[in-house]
């Protein structure tokens, strides 16, 4: 407590019969200031300690005597045993309440401690200037009262953020396993315990952290994150909701990865396992980087793409005839062949895709046709030939975009 000219020169005996009086006061002050604030809130729950007594009361009693005690000494006051106040500040985390509330409440009782200290005062013949420096004390006082609070509030909701990101890690974990039977019924268990709705629909996404000291995307508490990982996991509830894409795509910002397709929630793994094909395909340079791909938006590249040892051997074995042909002409062929197979047009439409003369494409089909023979009429090879070509184009789009005909 700072020193404080006009209450440092009050006489001794003044300032000692001014503190034995508001001392006096204490008991009936405390219960006249809950009295007040419960009117004032009536909704304020009323929390008892073991022996039965209200704690609030407890704490206003305490700080009266704490702050009276020391009124007459040079130290001042220096908030012992108001531990309680810390409490108060738990209390309003475990009540989901901000500690404006709580805050306004202490004002009140300031407010209504200063009168009867007033009233002391002027019974007393405190000077004026020197009741003014104890009002002032009084709110430096409220000060240390709510700075309490907030350091109980804070390692309270320290304690209550890591006990829910425990459960919601074990949600996650439990949401993306292979299950054999319905697993509705544990995850609404799990769930209930966070406050998690349970959606019909989910999808996974699977996150690469723009930096190793990244904070996690501000996705809201809706949406669920495990950022344990080095690839952390994202359950976004029925992603088609209305705002949901637009919140996720403000929130990612700056982060890179895939989100699976939407899936019932029981099959939340099936989300899962396309979004982790997708990050593979990013990391292999064969999907766009820098971003977070939807997987719905690339379904060519997800089916065609990973099952690479199968599409080259089938690749190998469908387009083997080519292999007597120049590289360059090969390829041309090739190009040629699956632009007929996805359009079935004839040669000007072909020609105007490729940017050739119809003339030279009717002279590659009828090579083509000397090369494969009667397959090109078979819908099952027609069928292996468009796929092998379609994968084959998706890798070259990527690794060389710009190459000639």
């Amino acid at each position: 407590m700072a020193v404080r000219t006009a209450w440092r020169d009050v006489p001794r005996v003044r300032a000692r019969r001014f503190a034995a009086l508001a001392m006096a006061e204490v008991p009936a002050l405390a219960q006249a200031i809950l009295t007040e604030i419960r009117k004032e809130y009536p909704g304020l729950p009323l929390v008892v300690d073991d022996s039965g007594e209200p704690m609030a009361l407890v704490g206003i009693r305490r700080a009266l005597e704490d702050f009276v005690d020391h009124l007459v000494e040079e130290d001042g006051p220096n908030g012992r045993r108001l531990e309680v106040f810390q409490e108060f500040g738990r209390g309003e985390v475990l009540q989901g309440r901000s500690l404006d509330s709580l805050q306004a409440i202490y004002r009140l009782g300031v407010r209504l401690a200063w009168r009867r200290l007033a009233e002391i005062g002027q019974q007393v013949e405190i000077p004026p200037p020197a009741m003014y420096e104890l009002v002032e004390s009084g709110f430096e006082y409220l000060d240390g009262l709510v700075a309490q609070s907030v350091r109980g509030y804070a390692e309270a909701a320290a304690r209550q953020a890591g006990e829910r990101l425990r459960l919601q890690r074990r949600l996650i974990t439990l949401m993306l396993s292979e299950h054999r039977t319905d697993p509705t019924g544990a995850l609404a268990e799990h769930a209930e315990r966070i406050g998690w709705p349970l959606p019909e629909q989910v999808a996974v996404g699977v996150l690469l952290r723009p930096a190793p000291e990244s904070v996690a995307p501000a996705v809201g508490q809706d949406v669920l994150l495990d950022m344990e990982y080095e690839q952390p996991r994202m359950v976004v509830p029925d992603p088609h909701a209305a705002g949901r894409p637009e919140l996720l795509r403000r929130a990612m910002t700056g982060w890179s990865g895939a989100i699976g397709p939407p899936v019932p929630l029981a099959e939340a793994a099936k989300s899962l396992h396309w979004a982790w094909a997708a990050v593979r395909l990013m990391e292999r340079g064969l999907l766009p980087a820098g971003q977070v791909l939807h997987c719905t938006e690339h379904t060519e590249a997800l089916v065609l793409l990973p099952p690479e040892e199968l599409i080259e051997d089938l690749a190998r074995r469908c387009l083997a005839p080519l292999d007597s042909c120049a590289p360059a002409h090969s390829r041309r062929l090739v190009e040629t062949l699956l632009a007929w197979l996805e359009t079935r047009g004839g040669a000007p439409e072909i020609a105007a895709r490729l940017g050739v003369h119809p003339q030279t494409v009717r002279y590659r089909l009828r090579q083509i046709r000397e090369l494969l023979g009667d397959e090109v009429d078979d819908p099952d090879r027609r069928f292996e030939l468009e796929l092998v070509l379609r994968a084959r184009r998706l890798r070259d789009a990527r690794a060389a975009p710009g190459r000639g005909r």
